[in-house]
């Protein structure tokens, strides 16, 4: 079996497509329960699997962050239309207006 940063790693390095394809992928990892929309508690749950896989390391340069203010300052950014969740033309725009939120959501391919 294969570790979830391993298969991140395994899709990126394998994924072919413009960045609006990559972050189409990315929006439905998100989207963990299919509906088409990242709700706030996807979001907290991918972040706070993101800080769990990265280690002590990332914590270390996170300190003045939690993975909850993290995942909350990453919704409200993408919540365009601020109806509490985030749609995928929202969540391509704002990660293609933004490559500092592109390095947030997706650290392993920096």
């Amino acid at each position: 079996f294969i570790d979830f940063k391993e298969f991140l790693l395994a899709i990126d390095v394998t994924s072919a497509g413009s960045p609006e394809e990559k972050l189409n992928w990315a929006f439905r990892m998100y989207d963990l329960d299919g509906n088409g929309v990242i709700e706030p508690q996807e979001m907290s749950k991918i972040v706070n699997s993101i800080y769990k896989m990265m280690g002590p390391n990332q914590a270390v340069m996170d300190k003045y962050e939690t993975p909850q203010e993290r995942a909350d300052s990453i919704f409200r950014r993408m919540d365009i239309n601020s109806d509490g969740r985030v749609e995928m033309k929202e969540f391509v725009r704002c990660c293609l207006d933004d490559q500092k939120l592109i390095g947030l959501l997706t650290p392993l391919s920096q």
